[in-house]
């Protein structure tokens, strides 16, 4: 299932309890994508120039970070939120690329739910502060950190689903 399927939701904001931790599966960064991606959006060059980022200490091309945080919120996306009674977010908190992304790479991600708290914004929403972690094999390659809104069940305080 993606995001844009219409489904029942599966998770409410009550059941994102402090301490839980999602596995968002994983991700292979594609060498061609990478190189597409930061030509368009991220063109410096230890992102596109293959001969100066080898004779670099990167010793090659590395993925921009804005690539990598977007690998990590498509698996959020597909295997958080498309099963989540999900509106949207108030934005990140926190972004850090901890260690350079190769092409060829599998990337793993996972996020852990730090806060929850009804929202002050709406009685049918509440807020939900995750930390989102993406590695490679033991090495530790992005951290994020923000909030998100998800419906409340009815009966909570909310006119949400049943």
């Amino acid at each position: 299932m993606s995001a844009g399927d219409v489904g029942e939701p599966e998770i409410w904001f009550e059941d994102f309890t402090v301490g839980r931790v999602f596995d968002l599966g994983e991700t292979s960064v594609d060498p061609d994508e990478m190189v597409e991606f930061a030509r368009r959006y991220d063109p410096q060059w230890y992102h596109v120039d293959p001969e100066r980022a080898a004779a670099s200490s990167w010793g090659g091309l590395i993925a921009s970070g804005f690539l990598t945080a977007s690998l990590c919120m498509r698996l959020y996306v597909d295997h958080l939120i498309a099963r989540a009674a999900a509106e949207a977010s108030p934005g990140l908190d926190e972004l850090r690329w901890l260690a350079p992304v190769r092409g060829g790479d599998v990337l793993r991600a996972r996020v852990t739910v730090e806060e929850t708290a009804p929202s002050s914004r709406s009685p049918e929403l509440g807020t939900v502060t995750l930390r989102w972690e993406m590695s490679h094999g033991d090495v530790a390659v992005l951290r994020m950190r923000g909030r998100g809104w998800f419906r409340r069940r009815a009966g909570n305080g909310s006119a949400g689903q049943p």
